[in-house]
């Protein structure tokens, strides 16, 4: 996962508004396909417009010149997820930052698993990108901070994760979990 080396104040917001839920947006959503490493370029256009919308990034450390730097990378490259009428549709289409934008279906399906991303996010999970779908059990967490969470147990370098999945991309996110806090479902 690359990203270019901004200190954490440049970084845009990861959602707007910040206040809220993203379910309380009623606006269609938008599955935004931007150009490689645009992602936050085009976050920062949509906060101009006052467009809601959300940017999954994860904090990385890098060493840069002797020193140890932390910087806010995309979870999923060049995906942004936004909310908003036609005419917003529009506006975002003119910041020349995207390739194409993706309507959503399944409203509700995505805003579960974006919320759930989210609140792992804004608790400090260790979180990693899952790029495929992983054939395993699925499971919910059944106690903690992320209570109720569902998905796909894998297991990467001796370490449990539970898959947060964001079906219309194919991706995920790999929450790193103790597994005595998981349980099969169904």
């Amino acid at each position: 996962m690359r990203c270019h080396m901004l200190k954490l104040s440049e970084n845009p917001p990861l959602r707007y508004p910040a206040e809220g839920s993203l379910a309380s947006l009623s606006s269609p959503w938008w599955v935004a396909h931007t150009k490689s490493r645009f992602e936050k370029a085009f976050a920062w256009n949509l906060l101009r417009r006052g467009i809601p919308y959300f940017l999954p990034m994860v904090e990385k450390i890098r060493i840069s010149g002797g020193k140890k730097r932390t910087t806010l990378c995309p979870l999923f490259r060049s995906y942004v997820f936004f909310c908003g009428d036609n005419a917003q549709r529009y506006q975002a289409m003119k910041t020349n930052c995207l390739c194409q934008t993706l309507a959503v279906t399944d409203r509700d399906t995505l805003i579960k698993q974006l919320q759930s991303i989210e609140q792992a996010l804004v608790c400090k999970a260790r979180i990693d990108l899952q790029e495929q779908s992983t054939v395993g059990r699925r499971c919910r967490i059944r106690a903690g901070a992320f209570q109720g969470f569902e998905g796909v147990v894998v297991q990467k370098r001796g370490e449990t994760m539970i898959v947060l999945e964001v079906s219309i991309l194919g991706q995920g996110a790999a929450l790193h979990i103790d597994a005595d806090l998981l349980e099969p479902t169904g």
